[in-house]
């Protein structure tokens, strides 16, 4: 499980372009951020701002993007009726199967499991 690892929240209210950055994965949860785009919404070279991000938030990029998603997913099973699947894909998974090794590896359960738990009916 990677939940464990600190993330520095605080760099985004420090740095205006990682702050740009996360007020766009907020709103475009859903599309598909790749490190180049992520760089270019932060103003910043993506080379420079992968190193950047890591050393600031404390995890890479693709870590703390997946974890953000993870945690939005959990939000969702907890509060509405929708298919896991679709689930998976608002909050920028492509397919089900990369959904649930996320999902698995980010909180120990699988999304069906996690559900059973948070919504037993």
């Amino acid at each position: 499980m990677y939940k464990l690892t600190k993330i520095n929240e605080r760099a985004f209210d420090y740095y205006p372009g990682l702050q740009r950055f996360k007020q766009h994965v907020e709103a475009h949860l859903s599309d598909h951020i790749s490190l180049e785009t992520a760089a270019t919404i932060a103003h910043m070279e993506k080379k420079y701002f992968s190193v950047f991000f890591h050393r600031k938030v404390g995890v890479t990029y693709t870590h703390w993007l997946t974890s953000v998603r993870i945690e939005k997913a959990e939000s969702l099973i907890k509060t509405i009726d929708s298919s896991l699947t679709r689930i998976g894909g608002t909050v920028g998974f492509r397919d089900f199967r990369t959904f649930e090794r996320a999902f698995k590896k980010y909180t120990g359960l699988t999304p069906m499991k996690f559900k059973k738990l948070v919504r037993p009916s």
